[in-house]
């Protein structure tokens, strides 16, 4: 047996423990955690402060605050130890996966998904929480619920109360004579259960950067194609809500608020800051995140001041070859970095979405019009007239979503980045020399230049 203390407990007073693979974690009298055994990853080292809770899963551990919040440490290689916000009554810690449960009676879980273990059931309300290796189990009001492993469980009832009196008159039926020469008839297996049709994974957002692309599935997990140089199309582990490819790295936001960037070091463009984000932008060598308090986070190259951080309230940040664009409360922009073509100038009026190019930036109005400004060397900064719902801004070229799903683009087209699709088409994404459009059917599709694969006719989740 591995022996790494586990077995070896503090001395004191605990109210509660929870043992792991090869660590163990107790609840002390005064609600401080306290983990013994293996060391590796940080699995035994817990935050400080009070946990009402605790519980030790494969390789890491949770505990519940007072306040309801959920923190996590340990192994965090499939984003098991990343918690979301909100207030917990419960949580439960599996072997690479975590759930918990919600003030409101709601399941909520993450991490690996590879069995469906963290593809709790929704709606309905549930009472307590338990995770596995590759499945997890709730108490509903009235049965028990367990979804991941190979083949999903029914819902089982609980057992009711037998009554204290007897019924007037008896409905049960005598037992059937048996013959006792008659041997016993041969037992036969129940039916197998029947086969639950699997929910089919989509992409639901994409970013296409330099020569890459990444897209985010709606489990959670992101697949990137294209040049692999910079290991730039080997995403991290774990369940992620957003990102941003920049021209050789890109950058996510895990579930929990938290960003993790990977490709291209150069610059420290990957060494993401601590602290809850809500947006994410990658540009050339830098990127930029939206705080949760509205105040916006730079980090990477900062020769012309690209990646100075800015204080106040935004809603939306984009980034660029060396410039960046913001969207501010009062819905107008603010630029800073380069802005030798105009590109960084300042914006009045309400927009609702920006997107930042090589010397252009462009912004989508309240009123559905798309605005660019900067250089126009290649006709990028002309944008078609009508309302659009989205626009993205590329090396030397634009396009933007219309509202039927039909996508218009224009600008530099020596590769056919910028030809117009008949859709329908829900997001779309422009990179240096090609762009990608996410499919209303969760696939993406891309166009121009395919050189390192960043632009193949389909890509399927």
């Amino acid at each position: 047996m591995l022996d790494y203390g586990q077995a070896d407990p503090p001395s004191g007073t605990f109210t509660s423990i929870s043992a792991g693979y090869l660590h163990a974690c107790g609840l002390r009298e005064d609600g401080a955690a306290e983990c013994w055994g293996s060391e590796g990853n940080g699995r035994s080292d817990p935050p400080t402060g009070a946990f009402t809770t605790l519980s030790v899963g494969g390789t890491h551990a949770c505990g519940l605050r007072e306040d309801g919040a959920i923190a996590c440490w340990g192994l965090n290689n499939f984003g098991q130890a990343d918690p979301p916000s909100g207030v917990f009554t419960d949580v439960s810690a599996g072997s690479w996966h975590t759930c918990a449960l919600r003030e409101s009676g709601h399941l909520k879980c993450w991490g690996d998904d590879k069995y469906g273990q963290t593809s709790a059931p929704t709606g309905g309300r549930y009472l307590a929480i338990a995770s596995g290796t590759h499945h997890s189990c709730a108490i509903r009001e009235r049965g028990v619920s367990c979804w991941g492993g190979r083949t999903p469980l029914p819902v089982l009832p609980l057992p009711t109360t037998q009554p204290t009196t007897q019924p007037e008159e008896s409905t049960v039926a005598p037992p059937p004579t048996v013959d006792p020469q008659t041997p016993d008839p041969e037992p036969t297996d129940p039916p197998d259960p029947p086969t639950p049709t699997p929910t089919p994974t989509t992409f639901t957002a994409l970013s296409a950067g330099g020569f890459h692309n990444c897209a985010l599935r709606s489990t959670g997990t992101i697949h990137c194609w294209g040049i692999g140089s910079n290991a730039r199309t080997t995403p991290p582990t774990g369940s992620f809500t957003s990102l941003a490819a920049g021209s050789s790295h890109t950058c996510a936001i895990r579930s929990a608020g938290t960003i993790v960037c990977w490709g291209n070091s150069a610059n420290d463009r990957t060494n993401a800051p601590s602290g809850s984000f809500t947006a994410i932008a990658a540009g050339g060598s830098h990127s930029c995140g939206l705080l949760s308090s509205g105040a916006i986070d730079c980090w990477g190259d900062n020769s012309s001041g690209q990646a100075a951080d800015q204080t106040g309230s935004y809603t939306a940040v984009a980034g660029g070859l060396a410039h960046t664009c913001a969207i501010l409360g009062s819905g107008a922009i603010d630029c800073w970095g380069t802005n030798a073509s105009g590109q960084a100038a300042d914006q009045t009026g309400s927009f609702t979405a920006v997107s930042v190019g090589q010397a252009h930036s462009c912004g989508l109005r309240s009123s559905g019009a798309i605005h660019c400004w900067g250089s126009n060397s290649h006709g990028q900064t002309a944008a078609q007239t009508g309302t659009f719902t989205a626009v993205s801004a590329g090396d030397f070229h634009t396009c933007g979503l219309r509202a039927t799903g039909a996508i218009e683009c224009w600008g530099q087209n020596t590769s056919g980045q910028a030809a117009d699709q008949a859709g329908p088409f829900t997001a779309v994404s422009a990179g240096f020399s090609h762009t990608c459009g996410l499919r209303s059917t969760g696939s993406v599709e891309c166009w121009g230049l395919n050189n390192f694969g960043q632009a193949p006719a389909g890509v399927a989740p």
